[in-house]
């Protein structure tokens, strides 16, 4: 008998709700698998929402010769930026020269140059900056995105911001991309296509039983336990994964992770233009200013050792005034430390490749599948968000060893939900929004179209006034909106809602926060309980 006819036994159980768990889960279940997916806290809790917010190809990693990491990367900008039009745009980054600009010293780029050109003395010539913007503009068939160009910046609004010694500039193209909305609206497509997706909940033990994993999971809200059955498992646990191979499902593997913290500080508006800085150190090291929810400036990353995967990572004093000085080496107005407004740090999992540094540790992901234990296991490290999609491909790749009859590869040109529509159709999509609900503010509209693309017309069904809308949270958060956050996009408490389903805690007060959460914690279940999916299902 097969054993696929089994209803209670799902093809797939996916341990980890960040951005390569949820596109693991979404492409998996678009090809006919049946699918759940688990993850202990909210959706993109860690990693996946400590992103520097962009979709770029890595400039800097061709120092490191990673050319297939960086290509790949820059085709799945535009592929990307065509299925989300609504939470990814192009920007357009700026970077400054100057002669004492220099490599990392442990490059393989660094090292030839240190051999046939010694006197510069690991300082990064003007040229081979050029040549790189060059490879980077060529190596992935840009269509969309414009290529880069030189810039005199005296007298120009980019040049205003910056120190007098930096005359020339080349600007060139990336993207910007809502973090932690990208891993949520994966998932809703996921689920809408029949995965199962737990948030909130703990994988507690996998143990393999006449090749079948056996699976105890915990709501950590309720403490109520249950039992699912897999024919397979994926270990995307992110900084966890480690964890979850030698703790959870308790195999032998030779691969391990190197935890790397990316802290990020968020200061006031620093400059008025719409660009990116792209900044380099004397220390070999890049950090980028990036303009943020309208009337901030972003300013990261730094790249730092983060010993012991349950310590919550915090941007430090020590990473807060490296990146203040680091961006006061490049700015008129020095940064200071009252200029911050917020801080992040998120926790990188990269493959333990033996590099002598953080900085210089591989971006790039790999795969592993092992079955020992009798049923089949796959594991992920490492991974950029830029590159989240092709990676569930290859992990389906190897899926697809087990399950013989999946479908073939779809998600290339798939719409996220809310993204149906052309990437240059914003501004039109965000006049129809405005015309159709006038009583909204400009700010509030562009908020809306930014978050939810078409479906922002959903959030606000048929209101035709504010009032319609139920409670009003601050910050234009309307209890109508919360609602269709609790429902649509598994959010639980106000800290899901306003620091990664949105940023408004950037807006509300400490009170309309603690307002918000009271609320969610007294009706949150009740919109809940009527949104939940059966168990997936699938014949042979």
């Amino acid at each position: 008998m097969d054993q696929r006819k089994n209803c209670s036994t799902v093809d797939l159980f996916v341990i980890g709700g960040g951005i390569n768990g949820c596109g693991i889960a979404r492409d998996a279940v678009g090809r006919g698998l049946t699918v759940e997916l688990a993850e202990m806290n909210d959706l993109a809790s860690a990693t996946s929402s400590a992103s520097t917010k962009l979709f770029h190809g890595g400039l800097r990693y061709l120092e490191y010769w990673e050319i297939r990491l960086v290509r790949e990367a820059l085709i799945e900008r535009e592929v990307l930026l065509k299925a989300m039009p609504h939470i990814s745009w192009p920007m357009r980054f700026i970077l400054p020269y100057h002669k004492d600009m220099r490599f990392d010293g442990d490059t393989p780029t660094s090292k030839l140059l240190n051999i046939v050109m010694p006197w510069m003395k690991g300082r990064r010539p003007a040229w081979l900056i050029r040549f790189g913007l060059f490879l980077y503009d060529n190596l992935g068939g840009r269509k969309i995105l414009k290529g880069t160009t030189s810039l005199n910046l005296a007298g120009t609004p980019e040049g205003a911001p910056l120190q007098e010694r930096f005359e020339l500039a080349y600007e060139y193209s990336d993207c910007w991309i809502e973090d932690s909305r990208l891993v949520v609206l994966t998932a809703r497509d996921a689920e809408g296509r029949g995965a199962r997706i737990n948030v909130r909940t703990k994988v507690i033990s996998a143990e393999q039983t006449e090749g079948i994993w056996e699976i105890s999971l915990e709501d950590t809200d309720t403490g109520v336990r249950r039992d699912v059955s897999a024919r397979m498992l994926v270990n995307a646990g992110g900084p966890w994964v480690e964890d979850v191979i030698r703790n959870t499902v308790r195999i032998n593997a030779t691969e391990g992770v190197r935890l790397v913290r990316g802290s990020h500080i968020v200061t006031r508006k620093l400059y008025d233009h719409d660009k990116c800085y792209f900044f380099q150190g004397t220390d070999g090291r890049i950090i980028f200013t990036v303009p943020y929810e309208t009337d901030f400036t972003l300013i990261g990353t730094t790249d730092a050792e983060h010993e012991d995967v349950n310590q919550k990572p915090v941007c430090t004093p020590e990473e807060q005034s490296y990146l203040l000085d680091f961006a006061s080496k490049y700015l008129k107005t020095p940064v200071t430390a009252d200029d911050i407004v917020w801080t992040y740090s998120g926790v990188r999992p990269l493959y333990d490749d033996g590099a002598k540094s953080a900085t210089a540790a591989t971006r790039d992901y790999v795969l592993k599948v092992d079955t020992s234990a009798g049923a089949p296991i796959l594991s992920v490290f490492g991974g950029k968000i830029t590159t989240h999609r092709k990676l569930a491909e290859s992990a389906m790749e190897k899926i697809g060893a087990f399950f013989p009859d999946v479908e073939q590869s779809w998600t290339a040109g798939v719409p996220l939900p809310g993204g149906n529509f052309s990437v240059d159709g914003v501004a039109a999509l965000t006049a129809r929004l405005s015309k159709q609900y006038p009583f909204l503010t400009v700010a509030w509209t562009n908020r809306l179209i930014k978050a939810y693309g078409m479906d922002a017309f959903n959030v606000l069904a048929d209101a035709t006034t504010k009032a319609a809308l139920g409670k009003d949270f601050g910050a234009t958060l309307t209890e109508s909106e919360v609602v269709w956050l609790i429902q649509k996009e598994f959010a639980h408490t106000a800290e899901d809602i306003v620091w990664r389903r949105s940023k408004l805690g950037l807006r509300m007060s400490v009170e309309d926060i603690n307002a918000l959460d009271k609320w969610m914690a007294q009706n949150a279940s009740h919109h809940r309980s009527h949104t939940q999916p059966d168990l997936p299902k699938r014949s042979a």
